[in-house]
């Protein structure tokens, strides 16, 4: 299993490459049903893992002028705190039973089936939601920015996941960002938001260091594979395809964490 957790990963990098987000949206599900990972520790993981590989595809937008630094400070100071006050204060003090009136269940399997309800909304927005580019800068509501910004660390804090299906249609649409820079941007606050977070989480858990860089590994250079195939390959076509496969296993992860856990 865990060959086919490496193979995984590679994949995780290849779909940000070729279509710029959506691939860590499995970063959570492949640590804990490829590696074995608990699930609290896997969001933690993947914080690093979405985190490192973003940043290098961050750097690589950054270097071709794809990178609106003014959006991510504006967009990105919210979440990047919410972030770190969720993985610092609240997940710790969160306990493994949670019991609500006659209904008890854990923590970590209520995670899982939130993951898998974040998978089938990612899913519906890769099939369906085709942003187009805007040419020209609209006004930032601040207001807006902040609520959004806050949502997006939540996600990010709570499950591990980048919300890059979630960021790059509001910079399109909010901020009126080319469609190329707000993908770069979107990295960018992705990554500050995903490390923030996993320094968030130290000193909570044991980290195995060695693990942990083997599968950043694979999926950084999973993200230079994506992106030498991306002027070949349709990452609109491609993106739809996937969304379809994101679907199924988000379907199967809530099935199986309410019906077997």
């Amino acid at each position: 299993m865990h060959i086919a957790g490496y193979i995984a990963s590679l994949f995780i990098g290849i779909s940000l490459g070729l279509t710029g987000g959506g691939g860590s949206i499995l970063t959570v599900p492949v640590l804990v049903y490829l590696f074995g990972v608990s699930p609290i520790l896997a969001t933690s993981y993947s914080l690093f893992i979405v985190g490192s590989t973003s940043l290098i595809g961050a750097f690589n937008n950054w270097r071709k002028n794809l990178v609106d630094f003014r959006t991510t400070l504006l967009f990105g100071i919210s979440s990047i705190i919410t972030v770190f006050i969720i993985r610092k204060l609240i997940i710790p003090n969160i306990p493994e039973h949670i019991i609500m009136g006659s209904f008890s269940f854990k923590f970590s399997v209520l995670t899982m089936i939130l993951f898998g309800i974040l998978m089938l909304a990612a899913s519906f927005s890769m099939m369906t939601n085709k942003v187009t580019d805007h040419h020209s800068y609209g006004k930032k509501h601040i207001g807006v920015l902040i609520l959004y910004g806050t949502g997006i660390g939540l996600v990010t804090g709570f499950l591990g996941a980048g919300g890059g299906f979630l960021l790059i249609p509001a910079l399109v649409l909010l901020l009126h960002l080319p469609m190329k820079k707000a993908i770069g941007t979107s990295l960018l606050i992705i990554a500050l938001n995903s490390l923030m977070g996993f320094a968030g989480d130290i000193g909570h858990h044991k980290t195995d260091w060695l693990f942990l860089l083997t599968v950043s590994a694979m999926a950084v250079a999973g993200i230079f594979i994506g992106g030498l195939f991306s002027k070949k390959i349709d990452g609109e076509k491609l993106k739809k395809v996937f969304g379809w496969f994101v679907l199924t296993m988000g379907i199967y992860i809530i099935f199986r964490e309410a019906l077997f856990s």
